[in-house]
């Protein structure tokens, strides 16, 4: 088949996937998802649907051109019942086979059951808070869920798998995408290939917002720089940040970031296209 450029056309753009996480978090996050999405500038976004205001905020996600997914939580206290752990304690428990098998698919299907009614539909996606959908048990029981409710439209799945990742990006960063990937990634698109869910090809956006790191325009030109098609970039983006907001300064550099004309301009200038996976894997031509 002759390509665009063989014709002397212009290339192909190459798309890749902005997914915005905690969607519903807070007023500044939802804010910044919500200002993203209508510039174009983000694909998808993971919510966190039992967040107390998340019935009033999803309100805000109708119309938007953007694959809506359940950013599935057992870590983060949001005021709800069932299962939450801090994390050391659930990847003990995940990994040494002691977690309640039963209180995981309890809080599973609560938060699809939330997801359904408050955004009106099926995830089109699902990943986890701090990557907790690819823990053992977690990924198991995750699994056996969505084939029982979407059997008929599959969402598709994170892949934490880390894509090519620049030396110019600090050695202590390039280590954590990797241990992030270490932590199940294998294991849940494996049992997600057998099952016939498709992913994202590579993951970049995770940086240590505890330690010292470089500007976020430093890090994003190094990522992009990096891109190949079906790429998946997490972004954490907020307007403004709550003082009880874990990380609020990186989260609205990251905005002030991702709204600017400078990255329009970075995208068109390696040929991306920020892309919803959802129509990429449906597309008739599309191969995995």
């Amino acid at each position: 088949m002759i390509n665009a450029a063989q014709r002397g056309g212009p290339p192909t753009p190459i798309p890749i996937v902005f997914c915005a996480d905690d969607f519903g978090l807070e007023a500044g996050v939802d804010q910044a998802i919500v200002a993203l999405a209508q510039l174009g500038r983000i694909s998808a976004t993971g919510c966190l649907v039992q967040a107390p205001n998340f019935e009033q905020s999803a309100l805000a996600l109708k119309g938007l051109p953007i694959d809506l997914g359940l950013h599935l939580n057992f870590t983060e206290p949001l005021g709800q019942t069932g299962l939450c752990l801090p994390l050391g304690e659930l990847l003990w428990r995940t990994y040494s086979g002691l977690i309640n098998r039963q209180a995981v698919a309890t809080q599973i299907d609560t938060q699809l059951d939330l997801f359904e009614k408050h955004v009106g539909q099926a995830p089109d996606f699902i990943d986890g808070h701090l990557h907790v959908h690819q823990f053992p048990v977690v990924r198991d029981v995750l699994l056996q869920a969505v084939l029982r409710r979407y059997s008929n439209n599959l969402p598709w799945i994170r892949d934490t798998r880390p894509a090519p990742l620049s030396a110019q990006l600090p050695l202590m960063q390039r280590l954590k995408a990797r241990l992030i990937g270490a932590l199940g990634a294998s294991s849940l698109m494996r049992l997600a290939k057998q099952s016939g869910m498709q992913s994202n090809h590579g993951f970049a956006g995770a940086y240590d917002f505890d330690r010292p790191h470089p500007a976020y325009e430093t890090m994003l030109a190094a990522w992009l720089e990096q891109a190949a098609p079906q790429m998946l970039l997490m972004v954490h983006p907020a307007t403004h940040a709550s003082p009880t907001l874990a990380f609020g300064t990186d989260r609205v550099q990251e905005y002030r970031v991702l709204s600017g004309a400078a990255f329009a301009s970075r995208l068109q200038q390696h040929g991306l296209q920020i892309t919803r996976l959802s129509k990429l894997l449906a597309h008739p031509g599309h191969k995995t």
